[in-house]
C-alpha cells in the first residue's frame, strides 16, 4: 500500500526551497508514494510544473471567516485546516520545509501522532530575526519545540545544521544533512533554447530575489570597482539581474550613478532562468547567507563558471579541487577582485565550471538524494 506524504511550502513562486519541492514532488516513487502538496497560496509559476497526480492544498482556498485580529490569529487557522486535512487525506508522513511550514505543520501533527519530516534551509541565527520582524524570541522558542517533537530535522548544509542545534538548542548532532539536489537532464532541456554568448560583452547573470540578504548592493559597487581596473582588450561587463522585490528600484537606481562602461539589466522574474544561466560567460551569487543556494547548484550542472561569496553552504560545494571562485560577503572590493580574477584568467575558469560539473554529478544527483528522503519517510 502506498503511503500518503504530504509536502509543505508557503508558494511555487520559484525560490530554492520551491524548486526542491518540486524536484521531490517529481521524483517521489509512485510504487512507494503518494505525494500531496500544502501551500499557503495557489501563486508562482512553478505551479504549473507540478505533476498531474499530485493533489493541492492551499491554505487561501478556505473562506476566512470576519474575526478581530489578535496576534496568532492566522497561524491557529492554518493549524486548524490542517489538521482536518490531514484527518480527511489520511496522511502518513508529513515533509515541511522552511520554518514557517514547520510553525503550521508541529502542532497539527502533534495531536495526532503523525510524524515528521522537517527541513531547514538556512542558518537560522541569519534567517529567523532578518525574515521575521516580529514576534522573533516567540517563534524561535516555538520552532525550538517544533524540530524536537519532528522524526526528523534534515538540513541542507553542514553549516545549517550546525547553526540550527546551537540556536534551537536541539542535541549536538541530533541534525541530518542532505545536501540539495539538482536535476541536470531537467536543466539542459530548459537551456536548450539558450542564445548564443555574446562576444561583445562579458556577461554575468545575478539570480535571485532582491532582498537585502542577496547582497545586490554589494554586487552592483563591485562592478563599479571593477570597471576603474578592467583590461583594455577585454570586453566592458554586462550584467543581467534576475528577479524581483522591494530592493528593485533602489539598485536601479544606484547602478545609474555607479556605472560609466559596463552595464546592468534588470529583466525581472524568469520562470526558467536556466537559459539565462546557460548563456552567461559566469553566474555571480553575492549573497550575505545561504543554506545551499539552489542557483549555484544550477550553474555547476550547466557548465556555467561560478562567483560567490563565502556564505553559508555555498562554501561546502568543494572537494578536492576549485569549483568557483571565492569573495568575502559584504565586501564589494572582494568581489570585485574575484571578477578580475574571472575576465583575467578565462582558462582557469574553465577548469573550475568542469570540476564543478564533476561535483554536482558526484554529490547532488537528484535521484540518490531523493533515495535518501524516500528512507526517512519510509522509516
Amino acid at each position: 500500500m502506498r503511503k500518503r506524504v504530504l509536502l509543505m511550502i508557503s508558494s511555487m513562486r520559484g525560490g530554492g526551497s520551491e524548486r526542491q519541492t518540486l524536484l521531490l514532488l517529481r521524483h517521489l516513487d509512485r510504487a512507494r508514494f503518494e505525494p500531496h502538496l500544502y501551500v499557503i497560496e495557489r501563486a508562482g509559476d512553478l505551479m504549473s510544473e507540478i505533476p498531474d497526480d499530485v493533489p493541492v492544498h492551499a491554505f487561501a482556498d478556505l473562506p476566512q471567516p470576519n474575526q478581530l485580529y489578535f496576534p496568532g490569529r492566522i497561524l491557529r487557522q492554518q493549524i486548524a485546516q490542517l489538521r482536518e486535512l490531514l484527518i480527511k487525506e489520511k496522511i502518513a508522513v508529513v515533509y515541511d520545509r522552511t520554518f514557517a511550514m514547520s510553525l503550521i505543520a508541529a502542532p497539527a501533527c502533534q495531536r495526532l501522532g503523525i510524524p515528521r519530516i522537517s527541513t531547514i534551509v538556512s542558518p537560522p541565527e541569519r534567517a529567523l530575526p532578518l525574515v521575521e520582524k516580529r514576534f522573533v524570541r516567540w517563534k524561535r522558542w516555538r520552532l525550538s519545540a517544533a524540530y524536537r517533537q519532528a522524526r526528523t530535522v534534515v538540513a541542507v548544509s553542514k553549516i545549517a545544521a550546525r547553526s540550527a542545534e546551537s540556536y534551537y538548542k536541539l542535541f549536538p548532532d541530533s541534525v541530518t544533512v542532505i545536501p540539495n539536489p539538482v536535476d541536470r537532464d531537467d536543466l539542459l532541456l530548459k537551456s536548450a533554447a539558450a542564445p548564443s554568448r555574446d562576444p561583445d560583452h562579458v556577461t554575468m547573470v545575478c539570480v535571485g530575489r532582491m532582498t537585502s540578504e542577496k547582497g545586490h548592493m554589494d554586487l552592483i559597487r563591485a562592478v563599479a570597482i571593477a570597471e576603474t581596473d578592467w583590461p583594455a582588450e577585454v570586453p566592458p561587463l554586462k550584467l543581467i539581474m534576475v528577479g524581483d522585490g522591494p530592493l528593485r528600484s533602489q539598485l536601479q537606481q544606484l547602478t545609474a550613478e555607479q556605472l560609466k562602461r559596463h552595464s546592468i539589466e534588470f529583466v525581472g522574474i524568469d520562470a526558467n532562468p536556466a537559459a539565462r544561466i546557460a548563456a552567461a560567460d559566469a553566474l555571480v551569487l553575492p549573497s550575505l547567507f545561504e543554506g545551499m543556494p539552489n542557483v549555484v547548484l544550477e550553474a555547476m550542472a550547466l557548465r556555467t563558471p561560478v562567483i560567490a561569496t563565502r556564505a553559508g553552504g555555498t562554501i561546502e560545494l568543494m572537494d578536492q579541487e576549485p569549483t568557483m571562485l571565492l569573495a568575502d560577503p559584504g565586501k564589494p572590493l572582494s568581489l570585485a577582485s574575484a571578477i578580475g580574477e574571472f575576465v583575467r584568467d578565462r582558462d582557469a575558469a574553465i577548469r573550475r565550471a568542469d570540476a564543478a560539473l564533476r561535483y554536482v554529478r558526484d554529490f547532488h544527483d537528484v535521484n540518490q538524494t531523493t533515495r535518501r528522503i524516500e528512507d526517512l519517510l519510509s522509516s
